[in-house]
């Protein structure tokens, strides 16, 4: 399993709920009611597929050897860069759901904060995607040896084959698809 090809697949997942997520909040800018469930099922998507799934493959497998083997380089690249932008995303998803509580409780001021911490998260992740898949995923690819390659690719098929005993996968892309077809 080419661990870096598929992290490259799972972008295009996540991409695609970009576009879900801000499709519904352009409902939201137009005065739409906001529909609770479908922004509980964005939100799902994004914290168990696009972080713990995609993100937690990352951190625990290609990020690891990158600042263990990489020099100050790779430690710089992931530690200041990547992994910061990881916990901004999950600050946006947070304060995206803090503002929909309030909504729901009656603030309608908050939905500002819906919209800006949802297009905020799409903003982030969209640049994100297009640093990893050609500058990070590269980098990796060109300066790692082949023997870390192989075992970081060994650790995903392990990793994925847990995840898809657990029906993780196939959950949220049946999840997007269904999303999808709402936000058109």
């Amino acid at each position: 399993m080419d661990s870096i090809e598929l992290m490259m697949e799972e972008h295009q997942y996540i991409l695609r709920m970009l576009t879900v997520v801000r499709k519904a909040c352009y409902g939201v800018m137009k005065g739409d009611d906001i529909q609770y469930e479908d922004f509980n099922q964005m939100v799902d998507f994004i914290r168990n597929y696009a972080d713990a799934h995609h993100h937690g493959k990352e951190e625990k497998l290609l990020f690891n050897e990158m600042v263990e083997h990489l020099g100050q380089l790779g430690n710089k690249l992931v530690t200041h860069g990547m992994l910061v932008e990881h916990d901004l995303g999950r600050l946006f998803i947070q304060e995206l759901n803090a503002a929909l509580e309030r909504v729901k409780e009656g603030d309608e001021e908050s939905r500002l904060d819906v919209i800006a911490n949802a297009v905020g998260y799409t903003h982030l992740l969209k640049r994100h995607i297009e640093k990893e898949d050609t500058v990070v995923y590269t980098f990796a690819k060109r300066q790692l040896s082949q023997e870390i390659i192989d075992r970081v690719n060994q650790k995903t098929e392990e990793f994925e084959k847990n995840a898809e005993e657990q029906g993780i996968p196939m959950k949220y892309k049946k999840l997007l698809e269904n999303l999808e077809k709402k936000y058109r």
